[in-house]
């Protein structure tokens, strides 16, 4: 990885933590999930900064804490659904670091995020809808990943060895694993 992050970029439910944390094992890195290290930052919860001080509020500290992070490199870093979005964090991390989308079907995250509360934009209406119109923003932006991951119903062990295999035919390149047309 020659000091290189590795990002996973995802909606929510893609698995970025579950599989994050296994990763970051397996390569012998550290694990960091930039959503805690925020709530640590504000000292308090993401869904409180939303419903305290909004959206963009949010995103302001979520920019902050990722530049620090990437400046900081050489571990795993799981980041929030919307930050890839950013342009500036986006363009940080297609630079400093490899980055791996987590791709998944609209049913698997519905089934997912029903399973953990705490995600303000499913409160403003239907999860099903919201998670649907977030896939149709965000996937085409999250397709400038270096490497894109199916991630279903399999194990997150499955997707981590789809990762590792991934970042050894690709060292440094865009690369895709997981798309078997299955």
């Amino acid at each position: 990885m020659g000091g290189k992050s590795v990002v996973l970029v995802g909606l929510m439910g893609a698995g970025k933590s579950s599989v994050g944390r296994r990763l970051a094992k397996h390569l012998g890195l550290d694990f960091v999930d930039a959503d805690e290290e925020i709530v640590k930052a504000a000292g308090c919860s993401i869904e409180d900064i939303f419903e305290l001080y909004g959206e963009e509020a949010f995103r302001d500290v979520e920019q902050r804490i990722i530049a620090r992070l990437l400046r900081n490199g050489g571990h795993v870093l799981a980041i929030g659904g919307g930050a890839f979005m950013n342009p500036d964090i986006r363009a940080g991390i297609l630079e400093r670091c490899v980055s791996v989308w987590l791709r998944a079907e609209l049913d698997v995250l519905v089934r997912r995020t029903a399973r953990r509360g705490g995600r303000p934009l499913l409160k403003g209406g239907d999860p099903r809808e919201i998670l649907q119109d977030l896939m149709e923003e965000r996937y085409p932006v999250y397709a400038e990943a270096d490497i894109v991951v199916d991630t279903n119903d399999e194990p997150p062990e499955i997707t981590v060895e789809q990762i590792i295999g991934a970042l050894e035919s690709e060292p440094g390149s865009a690369g895709t694993a997981g798309e078997t047309g299955t």
